[in-house]
């Protein structure tokens, strides 16, 4: 007896419907979103990935969306958000009327104090907004006219797994889909030849241990067959099994390839199950991108200013640099999102010489990719965003000195930028107060921010939902939301 039909026939009522919705559902993604996903195989010209019908929802500013992630979370105090009165204030208690009885992590909560520690770089103003930029970054500062600084995002936990969670997902628990595979699976892909969705992690400078990455989330789609996040390596071949096999051509392998897709067709013929689709569409993409991949690695042919106003780094494998410069080589083919998790940013203790190691891995990198992307055209049509999963406390964790200081972790305001496609560069959006521990003009909660990213995308939040489980799914979650108006252009 045929195995499946066997076990449609025992299943019991429950089942048979659920079963039966799913597969209605599915029969009908494939007849509306991918009509032509098992043929396109062999068509250059159709996308494998299409986009949903319609969507977008309107004309987006924005076409493909960079995502810096300095995973361990970057104080905001020592980089964006100025508070000179701090100075005044070095190594009092913190005021009992700015924390308010909030939470605070289990690594400060046996302190007895919680002294003040303001930050001991300097700061000045650029651009036409007079944006406060720490001397840690004295190339971001020179881009200050093309990002909009956002000083009051806030987030529900108090911890990096689920605030790094949180941030990509719109949810604590993890389990859903993050922000790259909302995007895949709703605008699709307008490369055949690499994946909609690419993830790096780049080598990091900070001595201390780096927090771990939770790397989960980036590898769920919103259901087993829809896009999901693809790692490159920093190191060796960036994708497994990219070369044949020694004796197989290809010439070989288109012809195993194609006899295989026969196969697969057939079976979706009979069955109508769109992950025989998807099947097919990933084999097809593994294909095509043994030659797409050792093409777009290859720098040789980047020119040498290029190179560098990326900095020395930018020749070494899997250092941040090199990643940016990935990613805008990525954004010339046309790759739907990129995301760079950069790791070494929890600075407990020692805060001062660590970070100092991290803002130079970045600082010039990211001066360089929204420069080049601009130089190129590209950046009136690519999203990017830079930040962390939280903000840095006030107070000192450990000893304080004015040589050194510590921060815990803070949810309730930390800083991103953001530059590109919708964005009104020049811009700084939102005050906290005095010893940036809460938000006191223009609060902007997670939900709020991807809000505002899918908005630059062209899509309209209310609208955009994946059923699954019996619940309308939405990265911005069921409470209302708002897209930050003020950093549009």
């Amino acid at each position: 007896m045929d195995p499946i039909q066997e076990y449609l026939m025992q299943m019991n009522r429950r089942q048979f419907f659920a079963r039966t919705g799913l597969a209605a559902g599915g029969i009908a993604l494939a007849g509306l979103g991918m009509p032509s996903a098992a043929s396109a195989a062999s068509k250059k010209t159709d996308r494998v990935h299409p986009a949903l019908p319609g969507l977008p929802h309107f004309a987006p500013k924005a076409k493909r969306l960079i995502y810096l992630h300095m995973n361990g979370a970057p104080s905001q105090l020592d980089l964006f958000d100025y508070k000179p009165n701090l100075e005044s204030q070095f190594d009092k208690d913190l005021p009992d009327s700015i924390r308010m009885g909030q939470r605070i992590t289990t690594m400060t909560s046996g302190q007895a104090r919680l002294p003040v520690a303001p930050s001991m770089f300097k700061f000045a103003k650029f651009g036409r907004a007079g944006t406060w930029v720490s001397d840690l970054l004295p190339w971001t500062s020179k881009i200050v006219d093309d990002i909009a600084v956002v000083r009051t995002v806030s987030t529900d936990a108090i911890n990096h797994d689920p605030a790094c969670t949180f941030l990509m997902t719109g949810n604590e628990l993890p389990g859903k889909a993050s922000l790259g595979s909302w995007l895949s699976y709703g605008l699709g892909s307008e490369n055949n030849d690499l994946p909609s969705f690419v993830v790096l992690t780049p080598s990091w400078s900070a001595k201390a241990a780096a927090q771990a990455l939770f790397y989960a989330h980036v590898e769920l789609g919103l259901s087993s067959h829809t896009p999901c996040g693809c790692g490159l390596a920093r190191q060796g071949d960036p994708v497994l099994y990219i070369k044949d096999l020694p004796g197989v051509d290809r010439e070989a392998r288109r012809d195993m390839l194609d006899s295989l897709n026969k196969l697969n067709q057939a079976n979706y013929q009979r069955f109508t199950d769109p992950e025989t689709l998807t099947r097919i569409a990933q084999y097809e993409m593994a294909f095509r991108m043994q030659s797409s991949v050792p093409d777009l690695v290859d720098i040789s042919k980047e020119s040498k200013a290029t190179l560098e106003m990326y900095g020395e780094d930018v020749t070494k494998p899997g250092t941040f640099a090199a990643s940016c410069l990935l990613a805008r080589r990525l954004a010339e083919r046309n790759v739907r999102v990129v995301q760079i998790l950069h790791r070494g940013w929890d600075q407990h203790n020692n805060l001062p010489s660590d970070i100092r190691l991290q803002c130079k891995d970045v600082d010039q990198a990211c001066y360089a990719l929204i420069t080049d992307l601009k130089k190129r055209g590209l950046l009136d049509e690519t999203l990017v965003v830079w930040g962390g999963e939280f903000g840095r406390t006030v107070y000192s964790q450990g000893k304080l000195t004015r040589e050194t200081y510590g921060r815990d972790h803070h949810p309730r305001n930390f800083c991103v930028w953001l530059a590109g496609g919708g964005i009104k560069g020049g811009t700084v959006y939102g005050e906290t107060d005095d010893f940036s521990y809460n938000a006191v003009k223009d609060p902007v909660q997670i939900h709020d921010l991807n809000a505002t990213l899918l908005h630059c995308m062209g899509i309209d939040f209310h609208r955009f939902s994946f059923r699954f489980q019996g619940l309308d799914q939405k990265l911005t979650g069921v409470e209302e939301r708002t897209v930050v108006k003020g950093i549009l252009s």
